[in-house]
């Protein structure tokens, strides 16, 4: 009986939901190796659901006061490795260009490094709204993307492609204004 509880406990604790956002990423790199019609839907389903828990685990801690350094870290990581994971593969697919993905998953790294210098002087690490913008649109065009073909009308490549010239916009941007609000910690 307590070990059951000690489970349930677990897979309600919002730092479950960040795992498996991590755990959504190598199933969906594996479904775009072998990119056909049902496992792009496939992976931009899964996708979708791993993206709905980058929502509900910041919910969960803070409504019931499970804010941990573990998933203050570990948030944006996942987050990071799940976009930029997807990012890659459609690369790999020669579905979006490369120089965008370079500027996309280089910003990410670059911004990375400063949030843990932020984090180690004790200041607040926490999205902008610019960087909220930049993550939603992420998200936006890469489902699209990764459905990729054209399904009831509709060309899902050229929606998601709309969406990611977006958040290349909102990348840039964000990365520019974290470095300059945060110019003061960095001792070059």
């Amino acid at each position: 009986m307590v070990e059951g509880s000690k489970i349930k406990k677990v897979m309600s604790h919002p730092n479950f939901l960040t795992l498996i956002r991590i755990a959504a990423v190598p199933a969906i790199v594996i479904l775009m190796i072998f990119p056909n019609r049902f496992f792009t839907l496939l992976a931009a389903a899964l996708f979708s659901v791993a993206a709905i828990t980058d929502y509900l685990d910041g919910y969960i801690a803070r409504k019931r006061g499970l804010e941990t350094l573990l998933g203050k870290v570990m948030d944006p990581v996942a987050d990071k490795l799940l976009v930029s994971s997807a990012f890659i593969m459609l690369t790999a697919q020669s579905w979006i260009p490369a120089w965008m993905v370079c500027i996309i998953v280089g910003r990410e790294l670059a911004v990375t490094g400063l949030r843990n210098i932020i984090a180690g002087k004790g200041e607040d690490i926490s999205a902008s709204w610019l960087g909220k913008y930049k993550t939603g649109f992420q998200i936006a065009a890469a489902i699209p993307l990764l459905i990729h073909y054209t399904y009831f009308g509709v060309n899902f490549h050229v929606v998601g492609y709309f969406f990611l010239l977006g958040a290349l916009a909102f990348t840039i941007w964000s990365g520019v204004d974290y470095f300059i609000r945060f110019r003061r910690l960095l001792e070059i």
